[in-house]
């Protein structure tokens, strides 16, 4: 799409979640992007009232040249709810509204309407307790825009960590560690990097899956069988690349001062120790898709839907972040 001004497209997430009223409190705010929620417009009406929020909704129209978005104010893309939402208490019967949000928004993306994608948080059990297989956005998005890798990439601050493995049992992470998965997931985050964020020069760090890295291959082999040769394989390609690195010190600060991004092997070694930094406000990035995404580091908090104290902070930078990468897309753009 390309626009001087960006079009930013927002699903609701679960309705009975925080995502409707994280969406009107972040639109209380003046934004440099035209943001597009698509949801049930008397859903969030309904929320409004209820919160003593004053809101005005506009409709959107695919057509119309984008608009910066003003305080007060939101654009809905309307999609019908199939059943009434009590807040807080999880439906079966619009689980399938969910993940059509998805769908149409993504499609959206596909047709130029939108320069970016950002996801409140979806309920994976009761998509699941609906008979619809659903392990998460990033695979359900990847399947969606034919995407063969999809890395899952989180960001707080200058500090970003990525995936190798993402939604795996702990027991079923070893044997996923190859040297074409190490090798392929590298590549997709130096290409985002340097696409998505403006970085001319990637510096990655690759973390090792055993205690210190395998010492040496007497606490597991997997580092001189995968992980060190798909490092060397990067480094012949001109990537900077470093690693494999001990988890429990790659995260110290000075480790990390001339680093853009850590890989980290699975979910649990990577995530505790960003989101012990920027919990609140850090952004969840799917790289390796045609679009650009990015959502919420959290779930649905249906015990604070509807009380108007769950925290915007993450939603906000997750909008923030899409937009700059928008921006960023569009200039590097031929």
């Amino acid at each position: 799409m390309a626009a001087a001004i960006p079009r930013i497209a927002i699903t609701t997430g679960e309705p009975a979640g925080i995502g409707p009223e994280l969406i009107l409190e972040i639109a209380r705010q003046d934004w440099p992007a035209e943001l597009v929620v698509l949801g049930d417009a008397r859903l969030l009406a309904s929320r409004a009232r209820a919160l003593g929020r004053q809101m005005g909704i506009a409709e959107f129209t695919p057509g119309a040249p984008p608009a910066a978005s003003r305080a007060g104010r939101i654009v809905v893309a309307h999609l019908p709810l199939p059943a009434p939402v009590v807040t807080g208490r999880l439906d079966p019967r619009n689980a399938p509204w969910v993940l059509d949000l998805l769908r149409e928004a993504c499609a959206g993306c596909q047709k130029g309407w939108f320069d970016a994608l950002v996801t409140a948080p979806v309920h994976k059990g009761i998509i699941n307790d609906a008979g619809i297989p659903f392990t998460g956005h990033t695979e359900f998005l990847a399947r969606l825009t034919g995407a063969q890798t999809p890395v899952m990439l989180l960001v707080a601050g200058t500090l970003r960590v990525a995936l190798v493995t993402t939604h795996l049992p702990l027991k079923a992470v070893p044997a996923a560690i190859t040297r074409e998965r190490v090798e392929t997931t590298a590549r997709i985050l130096d290409d985002g990097l340097r696409r998505r964020f403006g970085i001319a020069s990637p510096r990655i760090v690759v973390l090792g899956l055993n205690p210190h890295a395998g010492e040496s291959g007497h606490l597991g082999t997997e580092e001189i069988e995968q992980i060190n040769p798909a490092i060397e394989s990067l480094r012949t390609a001109g990537l900077s690349v470093t690693g494999p690195v001990p988890a429990d010190t790659a995260f110290i600060e000075a480790n990390l001062q001339d680093v853009d991004a850590v890989l980290a092997m699975y979910h649990d070694q990577g995530l505790p120790v960003l989101k012990h930094r920027g919990f609140g406000s850090a952004v969840n990035v799917t790289l390796g898709l045609p679009v650009i995404r990015t959502s919420v580091d959290h779930g649905t908090a249906l015990d604070l839907a509807g009380t108007g104290r769950a925290d915007a902070g993450s939603l906000r930078a997750a909008v923030a972040l899409a937009t700059g990468m928008a921006v960023t897309t569009s200039l590097r753009s031929p």
